[in-house]
């Protein structure tokens, strides 16, 4: 972690079992708003309910406020027009606004609760559990959505979530979610978790960035799997203070260490 106050954790997709870890406690039981790092789980939602065409493109105007939240997309401001795996890639904030207002408060609640962020990670004994609060209104919804209000989560709930992704990602239960998985790996290989690609590898992943309620800094995360077409181990990273890109950096070092060892065996 060099300088940046956090935490990471690596587990093995199949057994659940961690494998490397830093500041394991911080993973367990601090509470943080997880920033983009839910999209995946509100489109999945959204493709279960068939409330979105994943291959329609919605326009992204970039300035984006949601009462008095300003969320303005931060993708290159040449990408204008986002299906649903581009929306995972560059993290558009605009698209998700749009979509999550198809979803009611409940079924937005029912779509984290089965990601697992009220519920212990079962990776460790004795870890917190998130919270999450009941949307009153579309723009509560939205900020729900994006991870900046009504919801928090510990980094291990985050990583247990995205285990779960890539378990199903490995048992090649995909073709209905298709656009959620390309979209990740899309995200490492050129969207905003960029720093997290490898050159011996592929990566799926996605950063988060987001303000604690108690402090005006930004925290970052980021959640991902590796290798992207069979997934061998998931990694979590948390940054106290900073963005997901950062997190994403510190996460390459992880998959990098990993794809060495792979080659060793």
């Amino acid at each position: 972690m060099e300088n940046h106050p956090g935490t990471f954790v690596v587990v093995d997709v199949s057994s659940g079992k961690i494998l490397a870890a830093n500041n394991l406690r911080l993973a367990a039981t601090t509470l943080q708003t997880p920033g983009s790092t839910l999209k995946p789980f509100v489109l999945m939602t959204l493709l279960n309910l068939h409330r979105v065409d994943p291959a329609q493109k919605l326009l992204c105007k970039h300035k984006l406020q949601i009462g008095s939240e300003r969320l303005d997309c931060t993708h290159p401001i040449s990408i204008s027009e986002l299906n649903a795996d581009d929306a995972i890639a560059y993290s558009c904030n605009s698209y998700f606004a749009q979509v999550s207002i198809r979803l009611s408060s409940a079924e937005l609640v029912q779509a984290f609760r089965r990601a697992g962020f009220d519920s212990p990670s079962s990776l460790v004994d004795n870890d917190a559990t998130g919270d999450i609060r009941t949307p009153s209104n579309p723009d509560q919804i939205q900020l729900a959505a994006l991870g900046d209000q009504g919801i928090e989560v510990t980094p291990l709930e985050l990583l247990a979530a995205y285990r779960k992704l890539a378990l199903r990602k490995r048992n090649g239960d995909v073709e209905k979610y298709a656009p959620i998985f390309d979209g990740l790996q899309h995200s490492v290989e050129y969207g905003m978790a960029h720093a997290g690609k490898v050159d011996d590898m592929n990566v799926a992943g996605k950063t988060g960035t987001a303000a604690s309620r108690n402090n005006p800094r930004t925290h970052g995360f980021f959640a991902g799997y590796a290798p992207a077409e069979k997934p061998e181990i998931a990694v979590v990273v948390f940054v106290q203070q900073g963005r997901g890109l950062d997190a994403a950096a510190i996460a390459q070092t992880v998959f990098k260490e990993y794809a060495r060892e792979s080659r060793i065996k």
